[in-house]
């Protein structure tokens, strides 16, 4: 099942999308990176939004290998493989994105409930702040944080191993938020006090 998550994981869906209905590798393009947010950037919203189910997706499969196979163990350990595949992927030279939509999927399979929660705070501050990466980081703590009341310690664990996980991959990220030149999505209230309409 480990192995099984991590090739689904592997899946580099931006790169395959881009390439074989766009004739574009996404990596060459806008921050170079495969994930959804950057294939929303380079190819538009249509496939940005296939990419980010896709990408939900590869979590959600793998995660849910234990319920198919009828096998006693945490859905949530058989998924982390799968963010791995995505992060260091098999099928794209081990250079992949990072894992927060592969991680949202996850936990679709293990808490639906706690899922659309994740996805609230992940709009609300997308809202607010105009900007993915902050959305995931901020998503990814308060989830965290959250897990702590469901009283779970697998699930607080892997919930704070991914949060610092994305952080690490968001560094980049983080010195362009400190230095106030982070690319923006062209809406939210962050936009639109520095992009007001005529």
């Amino acid at each position: 099942m480990l192995v099984i998550a991590y090739l689904l994981g592997s899946i580099p869906s931006g790169v395959w999308i881009g390439k074989l209905f766009y004739g574009k590798d996404i990596r060459q393009y806008g921050s170079g990176n495969m994930g959804t947010t950057n294939t929303f950037r380079v190819l538009g919203k249509k496939a940005g939004l296939i990419v980010l189910l896709l990408d939900m997706l590869k979590g959600t499969l793998a995660a849910c290998q234990p319920y198919l196979f009828h096998v006693s163990i945490n859905v949530l350990i058989i998924g982390c493989a799968a963010v791995l595949g995505h992060v260091f992927p098999l099928f794209a030279h081990f250079k992949g994105g990072k894992a927060v939509a592969t991680s949202a999927g996850i936990l679709l399979a293990y808490n639906p409930g706690f899922f659309l929660v994740a996805w609230a705070i992940f709009l609300i501050t997308l809202y607010l702040s105009s900007m993915v990466s902050i959305a995931s980081m901020v998503g990814m703590t308060l989830i965290t944080i959250l897990s702590l009341f469901f009283h779970d310690s697998i699930l607080t664990t892997i919930a704070l191993v991914l949060t610092i996980f994305v952080f690490y991959r968001h560094k980049g990220n983080l010195k362009r938020i400190r230095e106030g030149n982070e690319n923006l999505v062209p809406f939210g209230l962050y936009y639109w006090h520095h992009h007001p309409k005529k």
